[in-house]
């Protein structure tokens, strides 16, 4: 049996990327986690203590902004803020 077709959004309304964005996260999370372990242990083993730290720093910025992606907009209306920017 065939499935039907799901009727198309209307002239207001524009598709729903939230499933597509936590069907992302849930196939490249693990991932994501499994590249960042390995990569921080060859640091470690190598006692490449500086770039360990790097690379730390790097990931920590990465995650935050993959997993909470609204944050980026939270932080830019508290910097302008802090910085005296009227929003309009």
């Amino acid at each position: 049996m065939l499935a039907a077709p799901s009727p198309s959004p209307g002239p207001g309304q524009g598709p729903d990327t939230q499933g597509l964005a936590n069907w992302l996260r849930d196939i490249f999370g693990p991932l994501f986690l499994v590249v960042v372990s390995l990569v921080a242990l060859f640091f470690l083993f190598t006692r490449e203590i500086t770039r360990f730290v790097q690379f730390i720093v790097l990931v920590v910025a990465i995650a935050v902004i993959f997993y909470y992606p609204g944050i980026i907009e939270t932080v830019a209306t508290g910097a302008a803020k802090a910085l005296g920017v009227k929003g309009g």
